[in-house]
């Protein structure tokens, strides 16, 4: 123990948090996720109602069959991004209070179906945007290109960071438990 009033970080995974006894850690983690869903819901938002408009457009009607299909799979997965993202707050609001830690395991779950239904809802637009602009062949490889880049920083950055052993940022924050601060 160094004496510090602050109290340690708890890395356990939610499932070994009791509801009673870790109650506050529980709430302060689903507010955190909460909090993320506040930053990424408008843009999900916005891109869903961009897609809800674009069949208004005059040059709709030049895409192909294979680009209305990626359209409606644009459609489709941005509207369930949209359910996945809402619906920790839903837990909030209706579900049992006593249930924190599965209501946080579930709030991290559709979250993460969230991100992927995104993923696949920006991937599908592009490729449909870009082919009409450009070409279908240059639109693929700019879907992958984004896959790769959604692949690299939404999931193998983040558990790339976690393998060196600290909290992504950690290093720029210094380590609270030793006491050491950056630049000293």
């Amino acid at each position: 123990m160094t004496g510090s009033s602050e109290p340690p970080d708890d890395d356990r995974p939610p499932e070994q948090l009791d509801d009673e006894a870790d109650r506050d850690e529980l709430r302060r983690r689903y507010y955190g996720l909460l909090q993320e869903l506040r930053v990424l819901l408008p843009g999900v938002q916005i891109l869903v109602a961009f897609l809800l408009s674009v069949p208004f457009a005059a040059r709709f009607t030049e895409l192909d069959l294979t680009q209305r299909r990626l359209y409606g799979v644009a459609l489709l997965s941005g509207t369930l991004s949209i359910i996945a993202l809402v619906a920790p707050t839903a837990f909030h609001r209706v579900g049992s209070r006593r249930t924190r830690a599965e209501r946080l395991i579930w709030g991290i779950r559709l979250l993460r179906l969230g991100l992927l239904s995104l993923g696949i809802s920006l991937a599908s637009a592009m490729v449909v945007v870009w082919g009409l602009i450009f070409d279908t062949q240059s639109a693929w490889i700019v879907g992958g290109v984004i896959v790769v880049a959604m692949v690299g920083f939404w999931v193998l950055l983040p558990i790339g960071a976690g393998r060196r052993g600290e909290p992504v940022g950690q290093a720029d924050r210094g380590d609270p438990r030793s006491g050491s601060r950056p630049g000293g």
